[in-house]
């Protein structure tokens, strides 16, 4: 299965694809109202504009200083998942997409890296747990979070994933247990981006460690590509190499281009059919001119 992911409405019909997924809320804060056509996107602890209007939502490390877009290794600014009052929030807007359109998917889920939270709340938070360990605590919001949004998604519950399959490496970054949140979810999303493809091997070694770390779980398993301005030739081949491990293949932010790519993979795949004539009874034998059959086509 094909599909794309898009700011604009109008690409969510391209017969390219088999799927939409329409961005409703993106890491910069900017918000749209949800669609009915297509599975509504909403990136829940990325929100720049959010933490900027209210430093108290940022988390910290335990030297104070915060997850904003100012700080080496952040793109965007985040939200603390303990921040009740942004939580509830950001549960009503799954809602109202629930309500638009059946399936929602879920980015940004997670704590910023490994070193965080350790802001008061979070340390009140943790200390009233029932958890001795603070990553298991950590888990433990993030899961209770997806359980909650899942409950207010009457479709299907994707998931995004941060790119890293090694054993361990979700659950320590970004406080993710894949096996608590399978109950919850109905796919995988893995964003694996680049700007050329020009190589692949990255990328089949990232989809295959992802196929195999999934594998004994329920959800489906997807991969998203990145197609601004990248090749049509390259997108073709990265699609072939992703299709080979995911059950989906997802294009990201130029549907026009991944359109194109489609089309020729699709055209591609054809199997096409050669015509030969039939052989002529008096024909003596030799002859100076080239074979009909052997002439290039």
């Amino acid at each position: 299965m094909y599909g794309v992911v898009t700011r604009n409405g109008s690409e969510l019909d391209l017969p390219e694809f088999d799927r939409g997924f329409y961005e409703v809320k993106d890491v910069t804060g900017r918000a749209t109202e949800p669609v009915p056509n297509a599975a509504n996107a909403v990136s829940c602890f990325g929100d720049t504009a959010a933490v900027e209007a209210d430093s108290d939502l940022a988390p910290v490390d335990d030297e104070g200083r915060p997850a904003t877009q100012d700080r080496p290794y952040f793109d965007w600014a985040y939200v603390d998942p303990t921040h009740e009052g942004y939580r509830d929030r950001l549960l009503d807007l799954v809602a109202e997409c629930g309500a638009v359109a059946p399936d929602v998917r879920l980015d940004d889920v997670g704590f910023p890296r490994d070193e965080y939270c350790h802001c008061d709340r979070c340390d009140a938070a943790f200390a009233a747990s029932p958890h001795e360990d603070r990553a298991a605590w950590r888990a433990s919001v993030l899961t209770e979070f997806v359980a909650a949004a899942a409950d207010r998604i009457p479709g299907r519950t994707s998931l995004a994933l941060h790119p890293d399959p090694y054993p361990g490496h979700l659950f320590e970054r970004s406080g993710l247990d894949l096996e608590a949140l399978t109950p919850h979810v109905d796919e995988f999303v893995v964003p694996l981006y680049d700007v050329e493809y020009g190589t692949t091997y990255w990328l089949e070694s990232l989809a295959r460690g992802f196929r195999s770390r999934l594998a004994t779980l329920a959800a489906e398993f997807s991969v998203e590509l990145y197609a601004v301005d990248v090749d049509v030739d390259a997108l073709v081949h990265a699609a072939e190499v992703a299709e080979a491990y995911a059950a989906n293949v997802y294009f990201g932010y130029d549907a026009s281009r991944a359109a194109a790519a489609v089309r020729r993979k699709r055209a591609d795949g054809r199997e096409g059919v050669t015509h030969r004539p039939e052989p002529d009874p008096d024909a003596s034998g030799e002859s100076d001119s080239e074979p009909e059959s052997d002439r290039p086509r």
